[in-house]
C-alpha cells in the first residue's frame, strides 16, 4: 500500500515541468496558479500524504488559452496572434494585454480588439485601415502593403511604442516585429484619433473614412484605447 502512494505521487519535476509549460504557452511569467506558487516542496510534506490528481489542472490550463478564444474574437485569427505573441515575446514588455485587429470585417464593425488575457475580457472598437489597402473605398480591405508610399495598411506583430504629438494630435509610435510590417515606423504607421473613424461616419456612408495605413479609431474612443493598450504591448494585425 505505500508503494502505491508513493507510485501515485507526481513528482516535483512533472509539476514544475507541466507549470513551465503553461507559462511558456502564453509567454506570462505570472499566469502560474497561486496554488503551485505557494504549495510545499514534497520533502516538507507528510510521507502518508496523497495527491491523486495534482497535475491534471495544469494540463487544462495549458490547453485552454489556445482552445478557447475570446467572445467576438476570431478562433483562428486569435491562435495566430498567441503564435505571435511566443515569437516575439522577448521583444514585447507587457504579456497582460493584447489588440487584434480582424480586418477580415467591414470598417463598419468593431473589429479592433482589446483583450485582456489574464481574465479574457475584450472590449472592441471601430478602426479604419489604409486608403491604398481599399481603393475603391469599398468598406472591406483588399491587401496589405509594407511599402513606402503605398497608404496601405500592413499585416504583422506590432508593439507599441512611445507617445507624441502630431497632425491627428495625441498619437503612438508602433515598431513593426515581422518582414511584413518591419517599416511601420519609418512610414509613420501609427495609432491616432480622426474624425472620419467617428461612428457618425457608418450612418452617413455606411462605413468609416481610410487613413494612409494607420490604425485610426474614433476622437472620443482614443483615450481607452491608449488606456487599455499603453506602451510595450503587441497589436496583431490580419485577415481571418
Amino acid at each position: 500500500m505505500q508503494n502505491d502512494r508513493d507510485e501515485a505521487l507526481p513528482s516535483r519535476r512533472a509539476l514544475l515541468k507541466n507549470g513551465g509549460l503553461f507559462a511558456s504557452m502564453l509567454m506570462l511569467p505570472g499566469a502560474v496558479s497561486a496554488s503551485m506558487r505557494e504549495g510545499k516542496p514534497e520533502s516538507l510534506l507528510p510521507k502518508d500524504f496523497h495527491r491523486p490528481v495534482a497535475a491534471a489542472p495544469a494540463r487544462a490550463m495549458a490547453t485552454a488559452p489556445r482552445d478557447l478564444s475570446p467572445r467576438g474574437v476570431d478562433p483562428a485569427l486569435f491562435r495566430r496572434a498567441m503564435a505571435a505573441m511566443e515569437k516575439h515575446g522577448h521583444r514585447i514588455a507587457q504579456h497582460d494585454r493584447i489588440a487584434v485587429a480582424d480586418f477580415s470585417l467591414s470598417s463598419s464593425r468593431k473589429r479592433f480588439h482589446l483583450i485582456n488575457l489574464h481574465d479574457g475580457s475584450v472590449v472592441s472598437k471601430l478602426v479604419s485601415h489604409g486608403s491604398g489597402s481599399d481603393p475603391a473605398h469599398s468598406g472591406y480591405l483588399q491587401r496589405f502593403s509594407n511599402v513606402d508610399g503605398s497608404n496601405a495598411s500592413c499585416e504583422g506583430a506590432f508593439t507599441t511604442a512611445n507617445y507624441y504629438y502630431g497632425k491627428h494630435g495625441r498619437s503612438q509610435k508602433l515598431i513593426g516585429l515581422d518582414r511584413t510590417n518591419d517599416n511601420a515606423l519609418s512610414r509613420a504607421i501609427v495609432v491616432h484619433a480622426a474624425w472620419y473613424a467617428n461612428p457618425d461616419m457608418i450612418s452617413r456612408l455606411g462605413m468609416l473614412g481610410r487613413s494612409q495605413g494607420c490604425f485610426a479609431v474614433g476622437e472620443d474612443e482614443l483615450a481607452e484605447v491608449f488606456e487599455r493598450l499603453g506602451p510595450g504591448r503587441m497589436i496583431y494585425a490580419d485577415k481571418a
